[in-house]
């Protein structure tokens, strides 16, 4: 499967590209530059990869949640790359994508993923391993960290990642969970075998139908024109 992915949702900026079974990735941290970087990153690893985007299958992208503008730009993106080819879309959680990381650097099968959410909340979500890839337990919620802390429950091989739990001590007030320094953002890299098990599940979608999520009631998405 041919596949290209694009993330900005959080302060970091990143894009992977999956061709004949080898993977192309880059991966910046450039806040406020995501619109100025992320299509030379696109062009990048085409180029590294001597492809086009005529030769992928699908697209796809972080939804969120992350920052609004950030998840806006991700989405107003693919949508314009999507148009120009006809590609199906297939969008790809933050907080997941975090939690794969884990699963594949250090080897766990539970993983609490939070972002700091700002307006002292987070984003947050717990998951675990099934057949390598990492499965939602509950739902994705934006919530104090304090009701957040409640509802975490250890178990033998559990790790926390994302900016949460730096921005919010208090999320790990008892300082039992392990915390993994090395993933406080999203990394595209880490969203491919996520993307590819929800191609297989029928998730890809036709590009009028893509939908950010912000999780935030308040915050809406306008359609592309005459799909509202």
């Amino acid at each position: 499967m041919n596949i290209l992915i694009i993330e900005t949702a959080t302060e970091a900026c990143s894009v992977a590209l999956q061709v004949d079974g080898k993977q192309y990735s880059l991966f910046e941290v450039c806040p406020q530059q995501h619109s100025q970087r992320i299509l030379p990153m696109v062009d990048q690893v085409l180029k590294q990869a001597d492809c086009k985007l005529q030769d992928l299958d699908y697209l796809g992208f972080g939804r969120g949640p992350g920052s609004f503008t950030g998840v806006r730009i991700a989405t107003g993106i693919l949508q314009g790359l999507a148009l120009g080819t006809g590609l199906k879309v297939v969008g790809v959680s933050t907080l997941a994508a975090m939690a794969q990381q884990a699963a594949e650097q250090h080897n766990v099968s539970q993983v609490f993923s939070a972002i700091d959410a700002r307006m002292s909340e987070v984003y947050f979500a717990q998951y675990e391993i099934q057949n390598g890839v990492m499965q939602l337990v509950g739902e994705e919620q934006v919530l104090p960290p304090e009701s957040a802390q409640s509802l975490i429950k250890i178990s033998e091989n559990s790790i926390g990642v994302g900016t949460g739990w730096t921005a919010y001590p208090e999320l790990n007030a008892d300082k039992t969970l392990a915390i993994a320094a090395d993933i406080l953002y999203p990394d595209a890299k880490y969203m491919l075998a996520i993307a590819e098990a929800n191609i297989a599940d029928g998730k890809a979608v036709e590009v009028e139908e893509v939908t950010p999520v912000y999780l935030r009631d308040k915050v809406t998405w306008k359609k592309l024109p005459g799909r509202e």
